[in-house]
């Protein structure tokens, strides 16, 4: 009896240990000399795949100058892993410690702060809906009755909702694991519309054999802040990254960049998304801050 209070006592002290080391990230990362980074394959400028295992975008850049500061601070080199991960798993894989940072397009919103952190605001998105041009849908009003692609675990799929039950429209939603597949459904004819952020939109649309057979139209469904995501109760790295974000605006290295990966061509392809940053991206810079969607909508 005693022997097996003993090993149950070592088992609970052994993964509070494990616990509390994986929510240090990094003392994790300077023990290890390795860094896990989350990245997206296709979200559009601020986080995507460019072949040959490489991985680039708008927000990769902004999580490699915090690990530079990382490095700064641990007083050595780190090597960066990068892991694609989905809308459904990232959340998941910070929390369980399989990646240690996300460099993707997620919003930050209240239900999600009560499972993972926020670093500052990097970029505000807005909802909005491709269609094909020929198609003559101008407005949300104009989907009843028709297909809608949306990719599954976006906040995306629950503004549609939230829409279809204000206005009384009626549309058929159709369910893509990933954004370039509902991208396709909208390509080949099985979906009317296609509802997700402005910027993913755009890099689809540029990228597409026939950008100009697209068009992004209709009101802006949300104002969505975007942030790079990061393991609850680890005030240490969350400084870290908040602190990088706050220099990079302050220095206007955060607009260079931004110019960088949405007004300028960008690799494999050179292809520009000439998306202008919002009113609101630029306030995000000028007051960097980790409020969620709900504050922006209370506004």
């Amino acid at each position: 009896m005693k022997k097996q209070w003993f090993v149950a006592l070592a088992a609970t002290v052994f993964f509070g240990i494990a616990s509390a080391q994986s929510s240090d990230t990094i003392a994790k990362v300077k023990a290890s000399g390795e860094i896990i980074m989350g990245v997206r394959e296709a979200s559009g400028a601020l986080s995507y795949a460019m072949g040959d295992g490489k991985h680039g975008g708008y927000n990769v850049e902004i999580c490699q100058r915090i690990i530079s500061n990382l490095e700064g601070l641990i007083g050595k080199s780190v090597r960066i892993k990068y892991m694609p991960v989905t809308s459904q798993n990232r959340i998941v894989l910070i929390q369980n410690g399989t990646i240690d940072v996300e460099c993707g397009s997620t919003t930050n919103n209240e239900a999600r702060q009560k499972q993972v952190a926020f670093a500052s605001t990097t970029y505000v998105e807005e909802v909005r809906i491709a269609v094909r041009a020929n198609s003559g849908i101008s407005s949300v009003a104009q989907l009843n009755g028709r297909n809608v692609a949306v990719t599954a675990g976006t906040t995306s799929v629950q503004l549609l909702r939230k829409h279809e039950r204000a206005t009384g429209i009626d549309f058929k939603e159709i369910f893509s694991k990933e954004d370039e597949d509902s991208f396709a459904l909208l390509e080949s004819g099985h979906a009317d519309a296609f509802v997700m952020d402005a910027q993913v939109l755009a890099g689809f649309i540029a990228s597409s054999k026939r950008p100009a057979d697209f068009k992004i139209v209709g009101e802006v469904l949300n104002v969505e802040p975007l942030a790079i995501m990061l393991r609850r109760d680890d005030p240490a790295f969350k400084k870290l990254a908040d602190d990088t974000i706050a220099g990079l605006s302050k220095s206007g290295e955060l607009a260079k960049l931004y110019d960088k990966w949405f007004m300028q061509p960008i690799p494999p392809k050179n292809i520009k998304l000439g998306l202008a940053a919002s009113e609101a991206t630029k306030e995000a810079w000028r007051h960097p801050n980790d409020k969620p969607a709900e504050a922006y909508a209370k506004k």
